[in-house]
């Protein structure tokens, strides 16, 4: 994969992010470029990272042999049209990184029949923890899936998906979903003020708190609900707490609230794609 040339149309951070975790897997920054109309923000990558940079779309992508869209929802369709000649030509695999923007699409304004992968992160990325769920057209090979997921798992895990349309879920549950455990993360914090502690003991006991039910998650082969049981001991405070949550239909607040997004997703995808669906 290091031998292979990247090619980042947008500097933003998680562009940042993808070019810092693949230099750190061995990526060398050279076969790296990046394409950005602010000249300051390509002085500052090439500074940090060492890579290729140019304000003009099109000379960051002669000799690519990937490229990654790392540009806003509302402009990639002027971007990719843009480019759209060059991709013909040099028929190597568009990633895009841009929420709600459908494969076909993509694929319609790339000008059809070329290797369009969808990557949905989520903002954890930023830090190197992010997940990251992979769609790919019928056009896309198996070395262009792999290319993909090397980009992707530079900032953490990774997953294909089957159907392009869980590609919503996807987006109502890992990114938005940090929202919601900012959310909580909040309220435990107003939780614990109400309660009597500082805001600063609040604060540090909740982070290490999601901090630490994160790594126990994580490194254990039980599922959620298992690991919730184990720590509620009948009888107990967490117990009592755990009642009064889910006689506020907790879940099913939670799961409302996903199936919301999920919606929401689906009509972006819609408005950004001028509802062509087929």
């Amino acid at each position: 994969m290091n031998d292979k040339r990247y090619t980042f149309i947008g500097g933003g951070n998680m562009a940042r992010s993808l070019i810092g975790g693949m230099i750190s897997d061995g990526c060398p920054p050279e076969q790296i470029r990046v394409a950005d109309p602010s000249a300051e923000q390509c002085q500052q990558l090439t500074a940090t990272f060492g890579v290729h940079t140019a304000t003009a779309n099109l000379d960051a992508l002669q000799q690519a042999d990937v490229v990654i869209l790392a540009v806003k929802p509302q402009v990639i369709e002027s971007v990719a049209n843009e480019i759209a000649a060059a991709i013909q030509q040099q028929q190597c695999p568009a990633i895009s990184i841009a929420a709600g923007i459908r494969t076909h699409d993509l694929e319609r304004w790339l000008g059809g029949n070329c290797a369009v992968i969808r990557a949905m992160p989520n903002t954890p990325a930023l830090v190197g923890s992010g997940a990251t769920a992979l769609f790919a057209n019928q056009a896309t090979t198996s070395d262009q899936r792999n290319l993909a997921e090397f980009v992707m798992r530079a900032v953490g895990l990774t997953l294909w998906l089957d159907d392009e349309p869980m590609m919503d879920a996807v987006t109502a549950l890992s990114g938005s979903g940090p929202a919601y455990f900012f959310l909580l993360m909040e309220s435990l914090e107003n939780a614990g003020c109400n309660a009597g502690l500082s805001r600063e003991t609040a604060r540090l006991l909740t982070l290490q708190t999601a901090f630490g039910a994160a790594k126990m998650a994580l490194e254990s082969s039980d599922d959620s609900a298992t690991l919730r049981k184990r720590v509620t001991s009948p009888g107990g405070t967490t117990e009592r707490a755990i009642e009064i949550m889910e006689s506020g239909e907790y879940q099913a607040l939670i799961n409302s609230a996903v199936q919301g997004a999920k919606a929401r997703a689906q009509e972006l995808a819609d408005l950004l794609g001028h509802n062509k669906n087929g």
